[in-house]
């Protein structure tokens, strides 16, 4: 973002022509005035056999013509036809491809104009380049060319960034540097090298030159470069503030915007708040980042706000729009991903192939997976599997992609192991449905195995996965579960119980908390787990709107451990309890729901049978605290419907009326058993 307060180059053009004692009013003006005619102090350092063309034929006309604008490369076109070694030719072409791009070869096909233009720009110009000074005659003439510089280059860092070039971009970043531009215009130099090493933290030297040999090294590297950046914004002052008088506030703003970053990955909350509260004092404050790190603290609520917020000043800009994709994660612990599932289509919508297109599915396949549809939620996993994703303007890169497409399809393959045991009461003497789980645990084992041997080289997976929030996680907490349940029980429960006690940020502490009670239910060690778990029903600070998903993990750990105590009516209650706040959990659990089923209309007996083989427990016995399923068959030959809604003890709906045609009967009773769970209910604008 430009800092500057200096009038624009054509003002200063109109300046230079009356001083000169030109009629500037009329047409043909230009092509009177001479390059003598020009005051010293306003005359630009054109070569002098260049002047006439440059000066007089170029200048004014890009004066009226947007270099980011429709336009851009015709008027390259047209520069080029009168002076073609002239940079601002190439810029104008460079600017058009950089903006019109969208994807790989589009960031790549930008670069050669992009660079040949600041070739041509040093070349010409490099003394110019150099200029520091407080004197406003003096640097009148060259600061435009300074103001090019830094926009060319930014230009250029964006498409080796895009095209993950990083090498190319800190070369870049240090051949900018030797120019020590009193004003960095468009180009931070030490911001954007803090950025690239901050980006790039979990590679060493071995691969990148830039880089230090580990992520403490590399991000201690990236806040040195900040702290340089206050230093040159300090030394700069002298020569600024006597025209451009706002540059040091506006460069100081983006070294706070990376030290958030730093501090907010580093855990260091209370110092990335300070950061935050400067830049929202001065109008600043980046919510979508501001957001992402309430999320990471705990605070949910405002960071729905400033996400909100972040969705209303969306720039346009393609990119991955990251306040769509973790609303969509925020939905589902509110136990609303249908609401997810609709924002996710909505930007799939609006992005195309664009970059944010696989993102979007990812967000769209887990908000499925929540909301019970395993089937419909596989065909965006591998949508997003096949999708080549740019990775634009953010610090979430490809390893974070794959991994996330890897850990929803581990969660699909359970989900549909845990469907067989669902739609069969009797999976456990069914010799078809026994090979068939035994086939999806193989699959489920083949996944784990394969996220572990992958995520076994990453060294950032402490500082990202296993403290279930972190400013660079792409993930829900509650997907790690499936990711760790099965291997080194003891290894982790010893590291979630540290985290509990030694973690900074105190909502989120309960979190580990409920992981290592799960994780000793694994072991075996019931009344222990039980006691953490009633401990933390206690502990008060649960927001009840934000943390559905929290409490029902912690209401399903109580009914499996009572389950493993014989505590039969206290399970009965957790379990209801359960299905209250998230039934689309409930048939992936592994404990039958209790029901009560009151059917209505001509039923259809096979329908109904085959419901009734499904794994719920149909009670009767009105003391069990149970749902009760109404179901109405109505209509017949083609046009066949069941009409089913759920109420609680209380008689409020938790499902709500509803129905949906059918023609097969064993298809309508599996679908109806999940209905009755809210799974495959209508959506939100009444799609189905």
């Amino acid at each position: 973002m430009a800092r500057f307060s200096l009038h624009s180059f054509s003002g200063l053009v109109v300046a230079a022509m009356l001083l000169a004692g030109t009629a500037i009013g009329q047409s043909n003006a230009p092509r009177q005035m001479k390059p003598e005619d020009i005051p010293p102090q306003y005359r630009p350092p054109h070569p002098a056999a260049k002047m006439v063309d440059r000066y007089f034929r170029i200048d004014p006309k890009r004066a009226t013509e947007d270099v980011n604008g429709e336009d851009a490369l015709l008027r390259s076109r047209e520069f080029k036809r009168i002076d073609s070694t002239y940079y601002v030719s190439w810029l104008y072409e460079g600017a058009y491809k950089y903006n019109h791009a969208a994807d790989y070869l589009g960031f790549k096909n930008a670069i050669y104009p992009l660079a040949h233009a600041l070739d041509l720009l040093e070349k010409d110009y490099d003394k110019a380049l150099r200029v520091r000074t407080d004197e406003v005659l003096i640097y009148i003439p060259v600061y435009k060319l300074q103001i090019d510089y830094t926009l060319i280059a930014n230009y250029l860092m964006n498409c080796y960034s895009n095209t993950d070039q990083p090498d190319q971009v800190f070369k870049l970043l240090l051949r900018a540097k030797k120019y020590n531009f009193q004003n960095q215009y468009y180009l931070d130099v030490y911001d954007y090298m803090a950025w690239t090493v901050h980006r790039n933290r979990f590679f060493t030297s071995t691969k990148y030159r830039f880089l230090r040999n580990s992520i403490d090294e590399n991000e201690a590297l990236a806040m040195r470069y900040l702290d340089t950046a206050m230093r040159v914004i300090a030394r700069n002052k002298p020569l600024n503030e006597k025209f451009q008088p706002n540059v040091e506030r506006g460069e100081k703003m983006s070294v706070y915007h990376y030290r958030n970053m730093l501090y907010s990955y580093a855990f260091q909350q209370d110092s990335a708040e300070h950061y935050f509260g400067l830049m929202r004092d001065a109008g600043r404050l980046p919510h979508n980042n501001y957001a992402t790190f309430k999320a990471v603290s705990g605070d949910f609520k405002t960071a729905e706000a400033e996400y909100k917020i972040a969705s209303q000043i969306d720039n346009g800009d393609k990119r991955l729009q990251e306040w769509a994709y973790y609303t969509t994660i925020l939905d589902i612990y509110k136990s609303k991903p249908r609401e997810g599932i609709q924002l996710a289509k909505d930007m799939i919508k609006a992005a195309g192939t664009t970059p944010g297109y696989g993102w979007y599915n990812i967000a769209l396949a887990r908000c499925l997976l929540y909301d019970g549809q395993v089937t419909e939620a596989q065909k965006y996993i591998d949508r997003a599997a096949d999708f080549k994703e740019t990775h634009i303007g953010t610090t979430l890169g490809q390893s974070h992609y794959e991994f996330s497409v890897q850990l929803l399809k581990l969660i699909a393959k359970e989900r549909e192991w845990s469907m067989q045991q669902f739609e069969h009461n009797n999976w456990w003497y069914n010799p078809a449905v026994l090979f068939a789980m035994s086939g999806k645990v193989s699959e489920r084992y083949m996944q784990q195995f394969l996220i572990i041997n992958q995520f076994a080289q990453n060294p950032e997976r402490d500082r990202v996965i296993y403290k279930l929030f972190s400013n660079e996680s792409t993930v829900s907490w509650d997907e790690i579960w499936y990711l760790i349940h099965d291997y080194s029980t003891q290894y982790f429960v010893k590291r979630f119980e540290r985290e509990a006690q030694t973690d900074t940020r105190k909502y989120i502490r309960k979190y580990f908390k409920l992981f290592s009670a799960r994780l000793k239910i694994k072991q075996g060690k019931y009344k222990e787990a039980k006691n953490e778990l009633d401990a933390l029903l206690r502990t008060g600070d649960i927001e009840p709107e934000y943390e559905k998903m929290f409490t029902a993990r912690l209401y399903q750990a109580e009914a499996e451990v009572c389950k493993e105590l014989k505590y039969t009516e206290e399970q009965n209650d957790w379990l209801y309890k359960l299905y209250m706040i998230y039934p689309q959990l409930v048939p992936f659990s592994g404990i039958p729901m209790n029901m009560t089923l009151h059917v209505s209309g001509n039923a259809d007996n096979t329908v109904v049978e085959k419901l009734k083989g499904c794994n719920i427990n149909w009670i009767t016995n009105s003391s069990v605290p149970t749902a009760n399923a109404y179901i109405s068959f109505s209509g017949t030959g083609d046009k066949k419907t069941i009409t089913y809604y759920v109420v609680d003890r209380n008689g409020n709906y938790i499902v709500q009326k509803q129905g949906f045609s059918w023609r097969k009967a064993d298809e309508a009773g599996q679908s109806l058993a999940y209905r009755l769970f809210d799974i495959g209910s209508k959506m939100p604008d009444g799609e189905q």
